[in-house]
């Protein structure tokens, strides 16, 4: 009796279960543009959210579930659809290379949510695409190849929403490939999964452990400027913010509701709990209870009914596996692994849903798998109620968020004025009442076809127009009728009625044919946007209180504003609902929503900031991963074209967030990408859609840096080198630079320092090159912004004006300023950071010129540190030198700009000035210009004199103080000591071991272990370096870590993925430069090079090899000999 009775029980709760999973159900059919209009209104349920992940992890297969569930494509197609790569060549490819958004209607109970949805690339090629969609967005979906698992991207990823301080949460997807390809068993799959997990929260918990550590060193330093009494002897503990800090929130955990599990091809997915409320009710547990166990080291005690801690410490199976892994592994394994017909029947059944015929008697058992699945665990109600449930509104945007938005360089948001501080509640409020400021931010600028536009689009017919057409028809007709049998008199009425029938039917879209309109990707943070409203364009280096000092008070956008710089007034002319492919014309948008602005092509480049009120400071600059160092130069196949591909890489350069398009110095209009792929996507672009013309692309541009290093200690075969062969190099540099043009001009001292006078003799400056330390050199490569605006603060000193500088720009170039003297340590470099005179080339490079003389004391660089220096006031300083000081670094800045061994940029070396010796004559050069009245005779005299005193004086290092006229046939003496100073450094250069520097990609490779030996082998042919490589947790794949040169990478993933068959793919990124060990000009002379290399030394040099490319592509002169040793070939048998 009691058996029965609990048989009833049971039966009843399935029931139960079933009539609430029926009632839970998830079917949307499609949603109209007003719905999602009038949804924009509730800014509480409004998700702005974007699908981050590595390369092929499942983001757009996602997307397109997400999608599907809105009606807007079938949920069959979806995954194979990939609906939001609208690209051709994203379809051909299989890759997103764009971002592209949708908005999505969402209910959850009485609740309905407006999701606008962004899926990004994953392509490190295309890291610009996922910039340009974190910014507008409050939220991201991480998404994880449950094989994979962690992958470079997905660190990128997860720290570029980091860095944007977005709440993400997780998808773990390709669950299916646990079950099919690797063949785990539950057990097994829930560990890995668990590393998993494990291993995305380490990569969370890093970035959390950077930045606790990075305020408890600011609120150190605050407090030693505070004064406080901090005794010596106390210990710093660096781990002391970490316990106090709270990082629970953070991380992924599948019981904190903000992980999902699922199988987006297979159109299934599922949060715990899902499940716990199911059980809940099967089981007869609290859903609570469920909750926090069904993940963890929890099992069911068959006996006790109950749910015990210690899983695996007694060998039980956990919760997870035995609820949750089971059913899924038990269907893959009836549908998909046996087939068998019984059991799927028995499931269907159970779970009371309904499959097709066709799908049960498909030969492809995945369809079977899908129709079952998508109804039993539905992917898109699992990530969207995960979306509702733990993502933000725009009305929960963090006050530490908004200030860093508004904190733009180095302007602090406490340094802004008040007006502009008073804007951080309107971005905290997002309301969208009509007296709120309107603030908009474009994060990119896309081309789509006129035609595509809404007003374009061809639409239904309305009834009135299709009766309109239909009277037309019939008098046509009429007339015809009537034109058979009447004279040809009449053909001029039909003809005039066909033409009022064809301009009803068709519009003239010759002017829409070819033509590209810019759509601006943006979000609005504040106010309602109207179209065609009035509205200020802010530059990236708008300062708002220039702006509000210079504007009168109450000035809107509807007045003519030039005055400012970097704020200009545009129209918005239309605004769009972006639907993935599709766009929605709208009159209106309230704060909170993403859409796309018409209209904005002639104010803004690539990002803006749009704001009706001046007092808005531009928001941040988007922070870009990919570093574009792919050059190539385009040219029209027909020269008559020219203009046109102007017009098209104008376009091309608008376009694309991470292009860079610039004129060379030859001329060349040269395209600047981030890697092969985005290379090839930008051309196809210019070719099919913005030039439209056949162009002729040259090879890639490998860019190279010149340096210097240490005299080697060892020659090439690895023996000790003695001081003789030191001295032959010297001397060796000596006769080459003796048969040179300034032969009589140069000398070159035997320990380096290069002396140069001259034509005239007015002027000698004696330089010496000294190789910069790697760290020295890495920071002032970090550093260019920095010593960019030292370099405008100092140049603002020198004319007089008063500098208001940040707080925290004197607290960057102090940093700076402290490394460098950290590192410059010695006695070579003692006081050395205190003399530097210049940075170079273009004033902000990795190179100083350092001055070295003792009898001249200029301003230092770091006078804005120190604003009591007063060097330059001080009279007691000769006028000469003070005159030509710039002549000296304007010869150095040309110096660096381009080396001698193939006009390449240099890169860590240290000029040093030891000595400059010039004539007070050239310093009275101006006046003399101006003083008409002196005559010819006077100035021979007075030359005379000024030779024989500089005769008695004899030859100083110090500065001559004579007098003398300087008008000559050599020139201005300033254009004269620029050449001496630029040929000094070049020579002095020359006079030191030369090396390039070649530019390195870090590559990633995720290869299986039987094609290791190709890869290696695609390496160590292309001059790669493997640094280490590890296997993988719970999978048979390696993680191959290696640096590859740019110079070889062209090709080499094709390559590696042809030689592998596929079954490994490398991750290219831009590291760093690197000194390419080989000397270009090295030729054997011990007798162990001879004997090693011979006497031809004809092996292959890597350095000379890049060099002579370099150095032939820019027409210079190249060494090299086409035939040698040539020997006439003779057979015998001939000479017989």
């Amino acid at each position: 009796m009691d058996a029965s009775c609990c048989r009833k029980k049971k039966k009843k709760r399935r029931k139960k279960w079933r009539v609430r999973k029926k009632t839970k159900a998830f079917v949307m059919g499609p949603v109209s543009v007003d719905k999602i209009i009038a949804l924009q209104r509730n800014t509480t349920n409004i998700r702005n959210l974007c699908i981050l992940a590595h390369v092929d992890h499942g983001k757009t297969t996602l997307a397109d579930s997400l999608v599907a569930s809105n009606g807007i494509i079938s949920s069959r197609l979806a995954g194979k659809l990939r609906y939001l790569d609208s690209r051709e060549d994203e379809q051909s490819r299989g890759i997103t290379m764009k971002s592209s958004a949708i908005s999505l209607h969402f209910s959850k109970g009485d609740e309905e949510y407006l999701l606008n949805l962004i899926d990004s690339p994953g392509h490190v090629d295309f890291s610009s695409e996922v910039s340009t969609a974190v910014r507008l967005c409050d939220g991201a979906i991480v998404v994880v190849d449950a094989v994979e698992g962690v992958c470079p991207q997905t660190q990128v990823v997860l720290r570029q929403a980091w860095l944007e301080n977005i709440r993400p949460v997780l998808v773990i997807n390709k669950m299916d490939r646990l079950i099919m390809e690797l063949k785990l068993s539950c057990q097994e799959a829930y560990t890995h999964l668990k590393k998993i997990l494990e291993q995305v929260n380490a990569v969370t918990g890093t970035l959390f452990t950077s930045k606790v550590l990075e305020e408890r060193a600011e609120k150190v330093k605050e407090e030693e400027k505070e004064g406080k009494n901090l005794s010596g002897d106390q210990v710093y503990d660096w781990s002391s913010g970490l316990e106090e800090a709270d990082d629970s929130h953070l991380y992924f955990s599948p019981d904190q509701g903000n992980v999902v599990f699922a199988s987006a091809i297979d159109g299934w997915g599922f949060s715990i709990q899902q499940f716990a409320y199911i059980y809940s009710e099967r089981m007869g547990i609290k859903a609570e209870v469920l909750l926090k166990t069904l993940w963890g080291d929890f099992y069911l005690d068959a006996k006790a009914k109950r749910i015990m801690k210690g899983a695996e410490a007694k060998g039980k199976k956990p919760l997870f596996v035995q609820l949750v892994l089971n059913n899924i592994w038990n269907l893959y394994e009836a549908v998909v692994m046996r087939r068998d017909q019984d059991r799927v029947e028995k499931v269907v059944s159970s779970l009371e849903i309904k499959v097709a015929p066709r799908d049960l008697r498909h030969s492809d058992p995945k369809v079977l798998l899908s129709a079952i699945c998508s109804q039993w665990l539905p992917v898109s109600q699992a990530v969207l109620l995960m979306v509702c449930d733990k993502l933000p509104s725009p009305l929960n945007m963090t006050a530490e968020r908004v200030e860093r938005l508004m904190s733009v360089g180095a302007h602090r948001f406490d340094s802004l004025p008040d007006q502009t501080q008073k804007l951080k509640m309107a971005f905290i409020q997002c309301s969208s009442v009509d007296n709120a400021p309107v603030i908009i931010f474009v994060s990119k600028m896309f081309a789509v076809d006129t035609k595509a536009l809404p007003q374009y689009r061809q639409r239904p017919l309305s009834q009135e127009e299709i009766a309109q057409r239909r009277e037309l028809a019939r008098q046509r007709h009429a007339e015809r009728m009537v034109a058979d049998k009447t004279v040809a008199g009449n053909h001029k009425e039909v003809t005039h009625i066909d033409a009022n029938m064809e301009s009803l039917t068709l519009k003239d879209s010759k002017p829409l044919q070819d033509k590209e309109t810019f759509i601006a990707f943006a979000r609005v943070y504040s106010g309602t946007v109207k179209k065609g409203q009035r509205i200020f364009v802010l530059g990236p280096k708008y300062d708002p209180a220039q702006g509000l000092s210079s504007l009168p008070e109450g000035c809107s956008a509807t007045d003519c504003v030039s005055d400012v710089p970097h704020l200009s007034c545009c129209s918005m002319e239309s605004l769009y609902l972006l639907m993935g492919r599709e766009l929605e014309e709208l009159e209106e948008v309230p704060a909170g929503n993403v859409l796309g602005i018409g209209g904005l092509e002639e104010c803004v480049l690539k990002s803006a900031t749009l704001s009706v009120s001046p007092a808005c400071p531009p928001l941040t600059p988007l922070n870009f991963e990919a570093t574009p160092i792919v050059r190539v130069a385009i040219e029209p196949k027909h020269p008559s074209e020219m203009p046109k591909l102007v017009h098209g890489m104008r376009l091309l350069n608008q376009a694309d967030p991470c292009a860079e398009v610039l004129i060379q110095e030859t001329g060349e209009h040269v395209l600047v990408t981030a890697g092969e792929v985005h290379l090839q996507r930008c051309l196809d672009d210019l070719r099919e859609r913005f030039a439209k013309i056949e162009m002729s692309v040259s090879k890639p541009i490998i860019p190279f840096r010149e340096t210097v290093v240490r005299p080697p200690k060892v020659d090439m075969v690895n023996e000790e080198l003695g001081k003789q062969q030191k001295v032959a190099v010297i001397h060796q540099v000596k006769e080459e630079s003796s048969q040179g043009r300034l032969s009589d001009s140069i000398q070159v001292d035997p320990s380096g320092l290069v002396t140069l006078t001259t034509p005239n003799r007015l002027a000698t400056v004696g330089i010496r090159a000294i190789p910069l330390p790697q760290d020295v050199n890495r920071i002032l490569e970090s550093s260019s912004d920095v010593i960019r605006t030292l370099e405008q603060i100092n140049i603002s000193l020198r004319e007089g004006k008063t500098v208001d500088i940040s707080l925290r720009t004197l607290e960057a170039i102090a940093g700076l300023k402290a490394q460098l003297e950290n590192l410059l340590q010695g006695r070579k470099w003692r006081n050395a950071v205190e003399r530097i005179w210049a940075f170079g080339p273009r004033r902000n490079g990795p190179n100083i010129l350092l001055n070295s003389l003792k009898a001249y004391k200029r301003p230092s660089v770091w006078q804005c540190l120190s604003q009591d220096d007063k060097t330059y006031q001080d009279g007691s300083q000769p006028a000469a030198p003070r005159e030509f000081d710039n002549s000296i670094v304007s010869g150095f800045q040309l110096a660096t700009l381009s080396g001698p061994m193939c006009e390449e940029p240099l890169m860590g070396v240290c000029f040093s000035v030891e000595r400059w010796d010039i004539q007070s004559s050239a310093a009275s050069e101006r006046d003399s210009m101006k003083e008409d009245s002196i005559s010819h005779e006077t100035l021979a005299d007075r030359r005379l004199e000024e030779s024989s005193e500089d005769m008695a004086a004899g030859p100083s290092q110090a500065i001559s103080r004579t007098e003398a006229a300087l008008a000559d046939c050599y020139g201005p003496v300033s254009g004269q000591l620029i050449a001496a100073m630029k040929e000094a450094c070049r020579h002095a250069f020359q006079a030191q071991p030369q090396r390039l520097m070649a530019a390195m990609y870090t590559c990633e490779i995720m290869a299986t272990a039987e094609v290791l030996g190709r890869v290696y082998g695609v390496l160590g042919r292309r001059e790669g370096r493997v640094l280490h490589e590890e296997m993988k947790e719970g999978t048979d794949m390696f993680i191959i870590k290696a640096v590859l040169p740019v110079a070889e990478s062209f090709g080499f993933a094709d390559e590696i993925r042809k030689r592998t068959s596929g079954l490994a793919s490398p991750q290219l990124v831009f590291s760093h430069w690197e000194v390419i060990s080989s000397d270009p000009y090295w030729v054997p002379t011990t007798e162990e090079e001879y004997l090693h290399f011979g006497e031809k030394a004809d092996s292959v040099n890597q350095a000379l090899k890049y060099m002579n490319a370099v150095r032939r592509r820019k027409g210079l002169y190249v060494e090299e000999k086409i035939v040698e040793y040539a020997e006439k070939q003779r057979t015998l048998s001939k000479n017989k």
